[in-house]
């Protein structure tokens, strides 16, 4: 299977992917930190993959999405975009409406606010 196809099998199997450095319970880098830190706030249960651990995930995440850098998120098979994105739609709210409108379940405190 070429890395390519993992990440697309990935990307359709699970409703929220990660790809990140470090794991959802040992972040490596201060982005995907934060994107982990959001995530487990909003309550979304999703899987984190380490981009660490293969160097030709690693170089290939970033030629499937066509975008440079690390932690990427994605939400039913559609890149929605590395931490600053994140970060600004979960500050706006529209990270919130963006899992609702794709029927992921969010925790309540967290959607009201």
């Amino acid at each position: 299977m070429s890395i390519e196809q993992f990440i697309r099998n990935e990307v359709k199997a699970n409703d929220v992917v990660l790809f990140m450095k470090g794991t959802p319970q040992f972040p490596m880098c201060g982005f995907s930190g934060q994107v982990v830190q959001i995530l487990d706030y909003l309550g979304v249960s999703y899987k984190g993959l380490n981009v660490l651990e293969n160097d030709e995930l690693r170089q290939g995440i970033k030629s499937y999405s066509n975008w440079p850098t690390i932690p990427q998120l994605y939400v039913k098979g559609e890149f929605v975009g590395g931490c600053d994105i994140i970060r600004e739609m979960f500050q706006a709210g529209e990270l919130q409406s963006l899992f609702k409108q794709k029927g992921i379940a969010v925790k309540e405190s967290a959607a009201a606010s």
